[in-house]
């Protein structure tokens, strides 16, 4: 067994990399995995981790201390989110990405439960985590914002194309009669 000082020593580096992770994450959510087997919480780390995410496994009482750190709000703080056990998914890149694959695979498996999170510097609790979840990804978002500007565009060329097309008819009646 280690001296009590290297442990100490050990906690301090897990806790400052942790309020790190918290820092510099636009996202980080913190789930309840109890109930999941190795291999199970092996397939959601793969799939975290091909979209830019990774899932860390850490006691409640380190996260506290590396939350309080890193400044995060009050509410990811509390005994509602850290209890149990409790894993957390940092998003660097995409703040919603993690969310919707928690929610898919929350919905395919009902062992893993969000419990809340820290998306953009804001708590949002697990209610509003799943509303997230069922939100389209960024792509399909851009898709939307696309067709939504493309409409009206193509619209009007429809109904100039249409006038056209009338005039054309028209001319043609008038040549032939």
């Amino acid at each position: 067994m280690p001296p009590k000082a290297e442990v100490k020593e050990e906690k301090k580096q897990a806790v400052a990399e942790l309020a790190d992770s918290i820092k510099s994450a636009r996202s980080t959510v913190f789930v309840d995995y109890s109930g999941m087997s190795v291999a199970l919480l092996s397939d959601l780390r793969a799939k975290l981790k091909s979209e830019g995410n990774r899932i860390t496994v850490a006691k409640n009482t380190l996260l506290k201390l590396a939350g309080v750190g890193a400044k995060a709000p009050p509410e990811a703080l509390g005994k509602e989110i850290l209890t149990g056990q409790t894993a957390v998914v940092f998003a660097d890149e995409d703040a919603v990405s993690p969310i919707q694959i928690l929610g898919r695979f929350t919905a395919e498996n009902e062992l893993a439960r969000m419990k809340g999170a820290i998306v953009e510097g804001t708590f949002q609790d697990g209610a509003s985590l799943v509303k997230i979840a069922k939100l389209p990804g960024r792509e399909g978002l851009y898709a939307q914002v696309v067709g939504g500007v493309g409409a009206p565009i193509y619209g009007l060329l429809g109904t100039l194309q249409g006038n056209l097309q009338k005039l054309i008819w028209t001319l043609q009646n008038a040549k032939s009669n």
